[in-house]
């Protein structure tokens, strides 16, 4: 990881790529191409432009790090073997970041390790230089696609999260009762409290979780998980 922090501080101190200014709070669906090869990024650059999409290029992947992955939207393009870090270093850190860009890896020396690495790390696929025109746009689809997807479970996830957020101690404490099938006066009993009480926190949490059944609710607390619930 340490060479991915001096690329990032190198790239910070000489910035000035060649992709479009982004906005890191309203972040546009893109496809950010990762490449040191600056003939490559214009030639990938002009064919995906052509085809409809919205497109940034960086010439390494400190360069792109500089840009908040982890609220970038679309999907990466990226070349597997570059000065400094790797496309397959940076594959790492996105992981590590939590970034939902679906990848693709772009390569000239390729060979099956590396491939399998890349796969068993998420790319959605793993294509040779010089991509086939056809190739490529199949595969980038099919990238944003999937980027749409996580990104839409992502989203969700954390409206969830802020809703559980708001529950007080003792409303998680029911919560974590009412998903795993108990009475009322069951949660009331293992909590010293009385059943009253417990429906009162019931329809607390249920209003702040906006849920309004209990199917409802185990399916949404699920996508908490592996949080787990109060014991």
């Amino acid at each position: 990881m340490g060479h991915l922090t001096m690329a990032f501080s190198e790239s910070k101190r000489a910035s000035g790529g060649d992709h479009d200014a982004i906005d890191p709070e309203r972040p546009e669906a893109a496809v950010h191409v990762v490449d040191d090869d600056e003939s490559l990024r214009n030639a990938i650059r002009r064919v995906l432009q052509l085809a409809g999409f919205e497109v940034h290029t960086y010439a390494s992947a400190g360069e792109f790090l500089l840009h908040r992955p982890d609220h970038l939207r679309g999907c990466l393009l990226l070349d597997v073997r570059m000065p400094g870090p790797t496309g397959l270093d940076l594959q790492e850190s996105l992981a590590r970041r939590g970034a939902v860009l679906p990848i693709i890896f772009l390569t000239g020396n390729g060979d099956l390790p590396m491939c399998v690495q890349a796969m068993r790390g998420g790319a959605v696929d793993f294509l040779s230089k010089p991509a086939p025109r056809d190739v490529l746009l199949a595969a980038v689809q099919r990238a944003m696609r999937r980027g749409d997807e996580l990104m839409a479970e992502r989203d969700q996830f954390q409206r969830v999260q802020s809703r559980y957020d708001t529950l007080t101690s003792r409303e998680r404490e029911v919560l974590a009762g009412v998903v795993r099938g108990k009475l009322n006066k069951t949660i009331a009993f293992e909590l010293g409290s009385a059943e009253r009480t417990i429906k009162a926190h019931r329809a607390r949490l249920m209003e702040k979780m906006h849920c309004r059944s209990v199917a409802e609710l185990v399916h949404v607390t699920e996508q908490l998980q592996p949080r787990p619930l109060p014991a």
